[in-house]
């Protein structure tokens, strides 16, 4: 019987999680993470992928193990980031701002950090970088600021309330700030129903039970997971916000969850100016990511 749980897409060759992980090990730094491992139908131990108390554990382990992290809580209702694909960001990042010369002091603008605060707490980790970390929610600016301290890491990591829901960078951005780069996981669904055929194609996907339909197995809030217009709108407003900004950011990226969407991506950042744009292609699980990064500045 096997107790590691492997991976289907490639992952970054620095990720700590290419071969998978083994749960045995897993258990004995987070113990109540036992109490959610099964026997798959080939026999070997796992996790029930579409429970979302399972994935926090496991992630919540993973971020004990690996990273050194000592407290990460948050509410059942926010959304549960998976570490290695959260973590993957933070390589291709670290592969985009050291192309050709190692960078120091990299200081990193982190968009919509949610209750979890996760893309400071594994950049700071692995790179020893340091944050100023957004939101538009008050109850996920509190919770992240409690696992910062918990985590001695105020120093490093910190936190900006955006007032206005449909900015994004106005508001945040002081004219002081220099940023190596910028970061965002937007809001990829436009309402409700358009999260709950989503939600339910990945539950088909993960062969769960009925009762479990409308159960999203990483949960998320309204603010997490929709935006007014939807991934295209959010990326659109973005794009343009950057643009008013150029100077105080090297790179601007997000990840983009719809492919479609980077033709027109791409003849916007045009349009504004943008001097260099890429496209960084991610295996992530069981998809395939991508981040767009795009800058202002000449080299």
């Amino acid at each position: 019987m096997e107790n590691k749980i492997k991976r289907k897409a490639a992952l970054h060759p620095n990720n700590e999680h290419q071969a998978g992980y083994n749960l045995n090990d897993l258990c004995l730094i987070y113990p109540e993470l036992e109490a959610f491992v099964v026997i798959n139908k080939y026999g070997n131990q796992s996790i029930d992928f579409a429970n979302p108390n399972a994935v926090k554990a496991l992630n919540k382990a993973l971020l004990f193990k690996y990273y050194h992290v000592k407290f990460w809580d948050f509410s059942d209702v926010n959304l549960c980031p998976p570490v290695p694909g959260r973590a993957d960001y933070i390589h291709y990042l670290n592969d985009l701002v050291n192309e050709g010369k190692q960078q120091k002091n990299i200081k990193v603008l982190d968009i919509g950090t949610g209750a979890t605060c996760i893309y400071p707490l594994l950049g700071n980790a692995i790179y020893n970088w340091s944050f100023v970390a957004t939101d538009i929610d008050k109850t996920s600016l509190k919770n992240a600021q409690n696992i910062i301290d918990k985590n001695d890491l105020g120093p490093v990591i910190k936190l900006r309330y955006q007032e206005n829901s449909q900015q994004i960078l106005k508001g945040i951005i002081k004219s002081s700030d220099a940023f190596t780069v910028s970061m965002c996981n937007p809001p990829f669904y436009k309402d409700e129903a358009e999260a709950n055929v989503a939600t339910l194609r990945k539950l088909k996907g993960l062969k769960a039970s009925e009762k479990n339909e409308l159960v999203r197995n990483f949960s998320g809030t309204t603010n997490e997971l929709i935006y007014k217009g939807g991934e295209k709108a959010f990326l659109h407003n973005y794009i343009y916000q950057s643009s008013l900004f150029k100077n105080h950011c090297i790179w601007f990226t997000s990840l983009v969850s719809k492919k479609e969407l980077i033709k027109d991506l791409n003849t916007s950042l045009t349009k504004l100016g943008a001097v260099k744009i890429k496209v960084i292609n991610m295996g992530q699980g069981q998809k395939i990511s991508r981040i767009l990064a795009w800058t202002f500045i000449n080299e």
